[in-house]
């Protein structure tokens, strides 16, 4: 599994990102848009080391997302927008796709993403900080790869 990191504005988040991005043993991390990337302080104070032990690139998001499905990867992308599927175990090659904390990922991106899911919540409020979303991302992901 890979991530995508696409234009998240706090390097707090993109700290957090690499942290659960380490935990669940991602492959790369790239940071696209106007995503910080190391070395920052910010980034680090979160990050604990992950951001030295997990590969980072940077890049276009369209290129990446592009080159991605060239190896095989399905691109998902975790948005709460109206048509998006609950999110589930997947098998395979994965790109999670992760957008702004505020406007999540723009139209003409998911257009080019195989799918679009989101983490179901059954109380009042509707979004979830992305870095915690992040990791649950993760961590359901990962139980149909068989690693958890």
């Amino acid at each position: 599994m890979v991530i995508i990191a696409h234009n998240i504005r706090s390097l707090h988040n993109v700290g957090a990102i690499f942290r659960s991005a380490d935990c669940f043993a991602v492959e790369r991390v790239y940071l696209t848009g106007i995503t910080g990337t190391p070395p920052r302080p910010e980034i680090a104070k979160v990050a604990l080391g992950a951001e030295d032990r997990v590969p980072w690139k940077g890049g276009e998001v369209i290129e990446v997302i592009k080159g991605l499905k060239g190896e095989g990867y399905r691109v998902v992308a975790l948005d709460n927008r109206p048509g998006s599927v609950p999110i589930g175990p997947m098998d395979g090659k994965v790109a999670l796709l992760l957008g702004n904390e505020v406007e999540g990922v723009e139209p003409s991106v998911l257009a080019l993403c195989d799918t679009t899911v989101e983490i179901l919540m059954p109380g009042r409020k509707r979004s979830l900080n992305v870095a915690v979303a992040t990791g649950i991302a993760l961590f359901v992901l990962s139980t149909g790869s068989g690693k958890i």
